[in-house]
C-alpha cells in the first residue's frame, strides 16, 4: 500500500511539474479538465447512484465543455471572456450554499443513507465546475506561482491540522462524519493558513500578496481564517457523502490514494472563494450589478 502511494504521488508530482514547465498553457489546463471531470464522476457516484451511466455521461459532457471554454480563454489575453462567464456569475450562490446548506447538513450529520440526490448532484457539478474555472483563471492570468501559493493554503491547513490534532487533539470536531478530526486540529490548521498567507505575501505575484494588497492585513487575516474553515468544510462534506453511500474512498482512480475527489475535496470550496476575494471576480460581479 505504501509503495503504491509513493509511486502514484511521484507520477502525479512529475505530471504537475511537467505541465507547469511546458511551453504551452494547454498542458496544465488539460490536467485540470481531466481532474474536474473525474471528480464530477466520483461525486455523482456518491450523491446520486452507483450505476455508472449517469455519472459517466455528465463527466464526459463536462470534459467537452471545459475544453471548449478553455480554448476560448487561452486566446483571451485580457480575461474578458472568463470574467463574464456564467460560472463566475453563479460563484456567490455556490459559495453561499457551502456556508448555509452544507453547514446545515454537517450539523445534522445524517450518515446512514443518501438524501436529496438530485439537488446534491447539481450542487456537486456546479461546485466542481466553479472550482475548475477558478483554477484555470489563476493559471492563465496570474501564473504558476500564484496558483501554487493558493493551493498551498489547502495543503498547509491539512498538514498543520494533522500534526496539531495528533499532539493536542482530544475533543472531536465531527465524530459522526470524520472521527479523526479534532478542534485542536482545526485551530492548528487555521493558524498555519494565516501564517502562510502573511509569509507568502512577502513574495510578489503570490496569492497572499494580492490578498494583502486588496484587503490590508486585517482583511487578509479574516479571509485566511475563512479559507481555512472552507478547507475543513470541503473535507468533511466529502466524508459525509462517502458515509451516506457506504464508500471508504470516492474511487480507486489513484492507486493507494483513493479517488481524485479524495485529493481535492478541500480545494473545491476554497478555489472559488480565493478567486472571489483576491482576484477580479468580485470586480466583475460588481460591474455587472452596476
Amino acid at each position: 500500500m505504501l509503495k503504491q502511494r509513493v509511486i502514484t504521488a511521484v507520477i502525479l508530482i512529475a505530471l504537475l511539474l511537467g505541465a507547469i514547465l511546458a511551453p504551452t498553457p494547454w498542458a496544465l489546463v488539460l490536467i485540470l479538465c481531466v481532474m474536474a471531470s473525474c471528480a464530477i464522476w466520483e461525486w455523482l457516484r456518491l450523491s446520486y447512484s452507483d450505476e455508472p451511466a449517469i455519472p459517466t455521461v455528465v463527466a464526459v459532457l463536462f470534459a467537452g465543455g471545459s475544453l471548449y471554454f478553455s480554448a476560448q480563454w487561452i486566446g483571451d489575453s485580457q480575461a474578458g471572456l472568463m470574467h463574464n462567464h456564467p460560472l463566475v456569475l453563479i460563484s456567490p450562490v455556490v459559495l453561499a450554499y457551502w456556508v448555509v446548506g452544507v453547514g446545515f447538513m454537517l450539523a445534522m450529520a445524517q450518515t446512514t443513507q443518501r438524501q436529496n440526490r438530485l439537488a446534491l448532484s447539481l450542487f456537486g457539478v456546479m461546485s466542481i465546475a466553479v472550482a475548475w474555472a477558478a483554477l484555470v483563471d489563476m493559471w492563465l492570468y496570474r501564473g504558476a506561482w500564484y496558483l501554487l501559493s493558493m493551493m498551498m493554503v489547502v495543503w498547509v491547513a491539512d498538514i498543520a491540522a494533522y500534526f496539531a490534532g495528533r499532539a493536542f487533539g482530544k475533543r472531536k470536531l465531527a465524530p459522526r462524519v470524520s472521527p479523526g478530526k479534532t478542534w485542536a486540529g482545526l485551530g492548528g490548521g487555521v493558524l498555519a493558513v494565516v501564517a502562510w498567507v502573511f509569509i507568502s505575501a512577502q513574495w510578489p505575484g503570490s496569492f497572499g500578496a494580492e490578498l494583502m494588497q486588496n484587503w490590508s492585513w486585517f482583511g487578509a487575516t479574516l479571509f485566511a481564517i475563512l479559507l481555512a474553515l472552507f478547507s475543513v468544510v470541503g473535507d468533511l462534506f466529502e466524508s459525509l457523502l462517502k458515509r451516506r453511500a457506504g464508500y471508504k474512498d470516492s474511487s480507486q482512480l489513484l492507486p493507494g490514494h483513493g479517488g481524485v475527489l479524495d485529493r481535492i475535496d478541500a480545494l473545491i470550496p476554497v478555489a472559488p472563494l480565493a478567486a472571489f476575494v483576491a482576484g477580479p471576480w468580485l470586480q466583475a460581479l460588481l460591474s455587472k450589478a452596476a
